[in-house]
């Protein structure tokens, strides 16, 4: 059809969202369908966030605001950042946007130009490459490996940097991984970035607060200071503040970048929904105790999922460290035959006969670059995992 845009054909639909609208469908035509699709917790906003909106609603602040954040907001922001990371922004230097996936579409679409290559380390989120192929450029996919708990080595990224690389894109905790890095394993991607002045890097934060057994959380520009100047320190509410509808993400980075992110901003959506930037504030300023015990339960159901898994015949899955979500090798069952005759030629006919016929919901890992695997989001009750997990043992146990 001549009418739709060339570029447009570059991309497809989000995956994960595909998969999450599937499920509902066939679950709204009576099927018993567990969907372990989507990257959503399960918890409820924490009710003081939603009394700060309410109470937004209350005081009339229904109007627009700044296009890329109210100056509350921001400095909320700023506080974060300095106590939490040890970065020291202004407020001109922070964009907020309708979630992390506009403030990095912005990001991209405000600095790449026809040709201009962007790193990405894989597994990755199934949004980045979408976004860079839409702007015209050449999204790099830099394979980890298992073995390396899908960790990006250093010796991988010096690789994979040419003169036409612009942006390194970096997720800690990982989505669709749950992979994080220490302090050291930063640093020596930190040294090979230092020796390539031309390219930027974009940390994504969104799961920083979501880390286990202990684990400290580092970002880039803290790691190694004389890469602020070069970094877009990306982060947001979805995940630890449960706040996934309410469409808030934010970054910190040079006030050069960030007028372009607000230039473009500016036409298309203009600001993020007035209420969710006031609810904003009191999720940043107010009490974060409810993080770690939601953390705890997360912990329990990580152990539930990977225990289970791993008695799946022919499925290994690794023991994420952070964000809602295992990453299986469904490597042995590759060349099987399904219960039902459907022969499993790649990742993505194993997650389709597990929801036809367990009618269990996972995300292929050929959409984040990345197979033979699977995505489980473990942001469910463990009532649900043990069914779903039961199921996949059953439907593994029974190809041949």
């Amino acid at each position: 059809m001549g009418f739709i845009a060339d570029s447009l054909n570059r991309i497809q639909p989000s995956a994960t969202i595909a998969v999450t609208t599937k499920a509902r469908e066939l679950k709204a035509a009576g099927r018993d369908v567990i969907s372990l699709s989507a990257g959503e917790p399960d918890f409820d906003t924490p009710e003081n966030i939603k009394q700060a909106a309410v109470k937004a609603l209350a005081d009339g602040q229904t109007k627009y605001t700044d296009v890329d954040g109210t100056p509350a907001l921001k400095a909320a922001i700023v506080r974060k950042f300095k106590r939490e990371n040890g970065l020291e922004y202004k407020p001109e230097q922070i964009s907020v946007g309708t979630g992390g996936k506009q403030v990095i579409y912005n990001a991209l679409m405000a600095t790449l130009n026809p040709g201009d290559e962007v790193i990405l380390p894989a597994p990755c989120w199934v949004s980045y490459a979408d976004i860079v192929m839409l702007a015209d450029a050449k999204p790099v996919f830099v394979e980890t490996k298992l073995e390396d708990g899908y960790r990006l080595t250093a010796a991988a990224l010096e690789a994979a940097i040419t003169p036409k690389t612009k942006w390194l894109i970096f997720n800690s905790p990982s989505n669709p991984s749950g992979a994080a890095y220490s302090r050291d394993e930063i640093k020596a991607l930190t040294d090979v970035l230092l020796k390539h002045p031309h390219v930027w890097i974009m940390t994504d934060d969104i799961y920083e607060h979501l880390l286990y057994d202990g684990l400290e959380f580092h970002t880039i520009a803290a790691v190694e200071p004389q890469l602020f100047d070069r970094t877009l320190t990306i982060n947001g509410l979805s995940k630890a503040y449960c706040m996934t509808g309410w469409r808030l993400g934010y970054a910190g980075g040079p006030v050069q970048l960030i007028n372009a992110m607000r230039k473009l901003q500016s036409q298309s959506t203009s600001n993020p929904c007035s209420i969710t930037q006031a609810a904003a504030v009191e999720a940043l300023d107010g009490p974060q105790d409810f993080i770690a015990a939601n953390n705890a339960k997360f912990v329990e159901r990580r152990d539930l999922v990977v225990s289970m898994l791993n008695q799946a015949s022919g499925i290994t899955c690794p023991k994420p460290e952070g964000a809602f979500y295992v990453y299986p090798s469904c490597a042995g069952v590759i060349g099987k035959t399904s219960a039902s005759g459907k022969k499993i030629e790649t990742d993505e006919d194993f997650a389709t006969a597990l929801l036809e016929e367990e009618g269990v919901a996972v995300v292929h890992g050929a959409a984040f670059a990345f197979s033979p695997a699977f995505r489980i989001s473990y942001a469910t009750s463990k009532d649900v995992l043990e069914e779903a997990c039961r199921r996949i043992q059953r439907f593994c146990g029974n190809l041949r």
